[in-house]
């Protein structure tokens, strides 16, 4: 087992070679589910495709994405492996926050897409289920988590679910800036300093026009969102956003929905995560690989579930194509 980057970035060009092609999906957007299942078994996730309906698609994904991204830290020590565990607490956060707003909306686990990150299906489905918000994070506890810190911490300041998701952010990624800086890896530490700056744009939207404290909600550490630029979109000063030309945000110039910030913020994270690719000795590889993965998984439920129900791809294709 290797401590640095050489080792795992090999095996990580290795797997890249087996990300789904655009073509496949341009094609799967006009198929039927039978065809779609046809076009999914001849690929990577095809070993763990076991059955012909929706929730097996769900479940090949799940298990592909864990066989594919999960092991990474596994495949390296010391800092390397350190660098690796910051991208999949990243992925372990969104899974957290997604379980959140399900819980909140009584949507069931089964419908839950789940990233790849440091903890096991089985758990995630053992905190969707405890009682409430602090048994969630006691399930989290047993394997000594620090989002289980984060979200006890979180709950003794407010209960409103939105609120809760955005200061277990702010928690997660201040934490979590202070660990990457001392990492030394300039293309992990610029980019979870983007995605600061991308969790301030979301939390802006989700709560302006209501009364927040920004000094309580703003995440330290991003580049290009500051205190006062939070602050008035929070307000509902979209302006603000448009004053981002020249940085790598300056293509949210004229949202003015969460679903179409969202939709953007997609794209443009994974442009810069892309950049990594160029950095065969550091973090960066394994970076653009694990934001690869990740929006592969969402464009294939996404199109199966189009296939599946019979839409019209109208109804997906902007969700599924970053330009």
């Amino acid at each position: 087992m290797a401590d640095d980057f050489g080792y795992l970035n090999a095996r990580v060009r290795a797997r890249r070679g087996t990300l789904l092609k655009e073509s496949f999906f341009q094609e799967a957007l006009d198929l039927s589910f039978p065809d779609f299942l046809r076009l999914l078994s001849e690929s990577a996730y095809g070993q763990d495709l076991a059955g012909q309906g929706l929730s097996e698609v769900d479940r090949a994904i799940a298990q592909a994405q864990a066989r594919l991204v999960g092991d990474l830290p596994r495949l390296v020590t010391g800092e390397a492996r350190e660098a690796v565990r910051f991208l999949l607490l990243r992925q372990d956060l969104a899974n957290l926050q997604a379980l959140l707003r399900a819980k909140a909306t009584g949507r069931p686990f089964e419908e839950v897409p789940l990233l790849p990150g440091t903890l096991k299906e089985e758990l995630w489905r053992q905190a969707y289920e405890a009682q409430d918000l602090l048994g969630m994070a006691q399930v989290l506890s047993v394997p000594g988590h620090p989002l289980a810190r984060a979200l006890r911490a979180v709950l003794r300041e407010t209960q409103d679910p939105a609120r809760v998701e955005a200061l277990l952010a702010k928690r997660f990624f201040e934490d979590v800036a202070k660990g990457a800086k001392a990492l030394e890896e300039p293309a992990l530490r610029d980019y979870l300093s983007l995605e600061v700056d991308a969790e301030n744009l979301r939390t802006a939207f989700k709560l302006m026009g209501q009364e927040a404290n920004p000094e309580a909600l703003f995440i330290r550490g991003g580049r290009f969102v500051d205190r006062l630029r939070f602050a008035r979109l929070l307000e509902g000063d979209y302006a603000a956003l448009d004053e981002l030309s020249g940085t790598p945000l300056a293509g949210l110039s004229g949202v003015r929905e969460l679903k179409e910030l969202e939709r953007r913020l997609r794209c443009l994270l994974l442009e810069e995560a892309r950049k990594g690719t160029a950095d065969p000795l550091g973090a960066g590889l394994v970076l653009a690989y694990v934001k690869e993965r990740e929006w592969e998984a969402m464009r294939l439920r996404l199109l199966a579930r189009r296939a599946y129900f019979g839409l019209p791809k109208e109804l997906v294709e902007e969700e599924v194509t970053c330009a």
